[in-house]
């Protein structure tokens, strides 16, 4: 194998190792096809293709090389991630890394860490359940109750996250645990309206990063990303909506 095509192969792996950090971080998909190439170009790969779903990275820079896959299984939200690889992007499109150090610096992104420990996560979720509640014209006094609901609620999420790698069902249950705890606090008098409650303590559930890059990836033009992330959207909003049903059915 000559020297050209060692070269070929190693930033064929920088512009694989930038898709999929993207991708998994929740990047949108035509983010992640711009990126790719802009790399493969800053190295002087002027005709690479690559073709991006949420489940999937294909990527080829001529027909004499071979067409590379990556399989992407699990997705998050983290978009600081996202935002690191644009910045390694950057500084190859200004010529200030070569192959080497790029893929030292993508690899060290990729086995970072969440930016924020999960306590922290919970503690956000919680304040913006109460938040969401007072947005909703929801009353001051239910302000705790929807606190602690939704602080609940993202807790089980995570938990049975862990636990069964079924995210629809994740979410069902935690949607249905926040729709006992509210009807628990309408009960014993410590909440007033049930409707306000559920509804700021489910909002950081909600998939709203997932519907918006739907959205844009479909008016770019890439039809089955945002299908696919929309159906997603959809079943995501569906169990929740069934968790709290199941709820409503019996109170």
């Amino acid at each position: 194998m000559t020297n050209n095509q060692n070269q070929t192969f190693d930033v064929i792996e920088v512009c694989l190792l930038a898709g999929k950090i993207m991708l998994r971080s929740g990047a949108e998909t035509y983010r992640v096809e711009d990126t790719m190439m802009r790399i493969a170009a800053a190295f002087g790969i002027a005709d690479s293709h690559s073709y991006v779903t949420p489940t999937g990275i294909i990527f080829s820079v001529s027909s004499k090389t071979p067409t590379q896959l990556v399989r992407i299984v699990d997705r998050s939200t983290d978009l600081q991630k996202v935002a690191k690889v644009n910045g390694v992007s950057r500084q190859i499109s200004n010529g200030e890394l070569s192959v080497e150090e790029a893929y030292n610096q993508l690899k060290v992104i990729e086995l970072d860490a969440h930016a924020y420990p999960i306590w922290v996560q919970i503690a956000a979720a919680s304040i913006a359940s109460g938040c969401f509640l007072i947005m909703f014209q929801g009353t001051w006094s239910d302000f705790l109750p929807a606190v602690v609901a939704g602080g609940i609620g993202f807790s089980s999420l995570i938990y049975i996250h862990q636990l069964v790698e079924i995210k629809f069902f994740a979410e069902f249950l935690a949607s249905l645990l926040i729709g006992l705890l509210s009807v628990f606090f309408v009960v014993l008098n410590i909440g007033t309206e049930l409707d306000k409650i559920i509804i700021g303590s489910v909002m950081p559930l909600v998939p709203g990063l997932l519907i918006t890059n739907a959205v844009r990836d479909l008016m770019a033009g890439h039809l089955v990303s945002g299908i696919s992330k929309g159906a997603e959207a959809f079943l995501t909003a569906f169990a929740i909506g069934a968790g709290v049903a199941v709820v409503f059915s019996f109170y």
